[in-house]
């Protein structure tokens, strides 16, 4: 479990290795970019050793390029992976200037922003996902730019959680506590589970 509040951006992550593993392939990145911030959640195909060395490189990959727009970022990702067992990714970069948030997922790493409280329009957004393995079987990459204000906050969860808690009523809690409630409530106890919670604080 880690949590942090920046300027922009207050987070936390809740990961689990699946039961009887000693090392998770479920990982997860949270960087500073000249923009604003780039979060992004990783799965390793599979689990133990061998989808944990893929989430590693992954992970690398995405340290190196998280300037890059995140279609380039994840070309990169697959060009680093393959070899490997390769992983499904979900990535999303927060602009705190233009007050946006691109993102773009390969494989089945849910993502939902919940908008704050007060917003206009949707009481929540979904990320499109597209088929595919990084590092083995890359789709046809088409990013998406939404707006985000103060208080909307990002969820993205791997397939260790159940994909239900997208249709759940979600207390608002801050981001470590929601995190560690929707991997308690929800994780399937048969893979490793991981949920990054971002909530968006606004620009400096």
């Amino acid at each position: 479990m880690a949590a942090v509040i920046t300027p922009a951006l207050d987070w936390a992550v809740a990961d689990l290795a699946q039961p009887g593993q000693r090392e998770s392939g479920d990982r997860s990145v949270v960087l500073p970019t000249a923009e604003g911030w780039l979060a992004a959640a990783v799965d390793g195909l599979g689990h133990g050793a061998e989808a944990a060395s893929a989430a590693a490189a992954a992970v690398k990959a995405l340290e190196r390029a998280a300037h890059r727009p995140v279609v380039q970022l994840l070309r990169d990702c697959h060009n680093s992976l393959i070899g490997t067992r390769g992983a499904v990714i979900s990535v999303a970069a927060f602009n705190t200037r233009e007050e946006t948030m691109t993102w773009l997922g390969v494989g089945d790493v849910e993502g939902r922003l919940l908008r704050a409280q007060g917003s206009a329009g949707p009481r929540m957004e979904s990320l499109l996902l597209r088929g595919g393995v990084v590092g083995a079987r890359l789709p046809t990459l088409v990013s998406e730019v939404i707006p985000v204000r103060r208080g909307d906050t990002l969820i993205l969860a791997t397939d260790g959680v159940r994909s239900d808690f997208l249709d759940a009523p979600l207390p608002p809690l801050p981001p470590r506590e929601l995190a560690d409630h929707v991997l308690e409530r929800f994780r399937t106890q048969t893979d490793d589970a991981l949920v990054l919670v971002a909530r968006y604080l606004g620009a400096a």
